[in-house]
């Protein structure tokens, strides 16, 4: 399948605190905003949220599993903006759109550009994201 730009794919996750707990202590992330229900109770945000290590893990592994499908992939760079708080006990939607598909021939395949986003149950955006990954016939 050829990749053009406009294309859109996404997934849908539905993140639960044992889950957001179990992730952030994977990664080394004791903050108890991810962990303690009662610490988290009384901090702006009222309840536990999601670490950005976990948000951007998704991200980043929905270009992956969507692009090897296609041929040998990598992710080139990535870019992430937080705009509100994923909450531990939440569905959310990542989604991201092909901007630009360029041959490259020096990296012997497609450089894709990429806009992204998490988007909450509210429909609100929560985190924005930019990417670049190359799809090639062999790396």
């Amino acid at each position: 399948m050829k990749t053009v730009p406009h294309e859109r794919f996404s997934s849908t996750i539905i993140l639960t605190p044992a889950t957001v707990s179990a992730f952030a202590r994977a990664a080394g992330d004791d903050n108890p905003l991810h962990h303690d229900p009662d610490h988290a109770a009384g901090t702006r945000y009222g309840r536990l949220v999601a670490s950005g290590p976990q948000t951007t893990a998704h991200l980043m592994a929905l270009t992956a599993s969507h692009f090897s499908r296609r041929g040998p992939m990598v992710g080139l760079e990535f870019w992430f903006r937080f705009r509100r708080p994923v909450f531990a006990d939440e569905t959310i939607r990542l989604e991201w759109l092909i901007v630009s598909v360029k041959h490259n021939s020096r990296l012997g395949g497609d450089v894709i550009e990429l806009r992204g986003r998490i988007r909450n149950e509210a429909g609100e955006t929560v985190v924005g994201a930019k990417g670049r990954v190359l799809v090639s016939e062999k790396l």
